[in-house]
């Protein structure tokens, strides 16, 4: 079994796109492999819970596959999620959601396919039986580095949208959040997050 001998920083190769200042700017955001699982309801729900303690146990796992496998060591990346509402309703209850977990290229579907196996044989984790690997091309976007509760966030968005028309261009796809850090860690005023929004000119 190789030892680890080469150690990569995947937030540092992607750095236009895992970090963010407080004023909003245009991005291009090239396709990457995530980890994902749907579901519905809030933020707070089980159901979302549960979603994101599978994707860092399976993900945890691939990275260490892939270094015993290769030699190749890497940090998990962080968490970020989708959301969606239908229509005018925009309760929490109605949300829609994709969490999901960026997977670097040594982490291909075999290895995710045996770090879920083996998640899955533990019986903590019952989400990891829905996460499945997806490709995400979301192109040019708007996005700045929110500070703070994520309950304190929607004038961050309001803004981001006024400058994404201000700049001539409308928003096209789905609302993207990346969390920096974990609310079980940081203090809320100190949380950091990404609001990424997918943009067409």
């Amino acid at each position: 079994m190789p030892s680890a001998t080469k150690k990569i920083d995947y937030k540092r190769e992607f750095k236009e796109v895992y970090s963010a200042r407080r004023n909003p700017a245009i991005v291009e955001v090239p396709p990457l492999s995530y980890l994902t699982v749907d579901g519905e309801g809030g933020p707070y729900g089980d159901a979302y819970r549960d979603a994101v303690a599978s994707l860092f146990a399976i993900s945890y796992k691939a990275k260490f596959l892939v270094r015993g496998d290769t030699g190749v060591d890497f940090g998990v990346m962080p968490l970020e999620t989708l959301w969606h509402t239908d229509g005018a309703d925009t309760g929490k209850g109605s949300w829609r959601w994709s969490a999901m977990i960026m997977q670097p290229e040594p982490v291909d579907e075999e290895v995710l396919g045996r770090a879920r196996d083996a998640v899955l044989a533990k019986g903590q984790h019952p989400a990891a039986d829905g996460a499945v690997r997806r490709d995400l091309a979301e192109g040019a976007a708007a996005q700045v580095l929110y500070v703070g509760p994520y309950e304190e966030e929607d004038p961050v968005i309001d803004a981001l949208h006024a400058f994404i028309l201000d700049n001539g261009a409308r928003s096209a796809g789905t609302h993207h959040e990346i969390y920096l850090n974990s609310p079980d860690r940081t203090a809320p005023e100190r949380l950091r997050t990404i609001i990424r929004q997918p943009v067409r000119r």
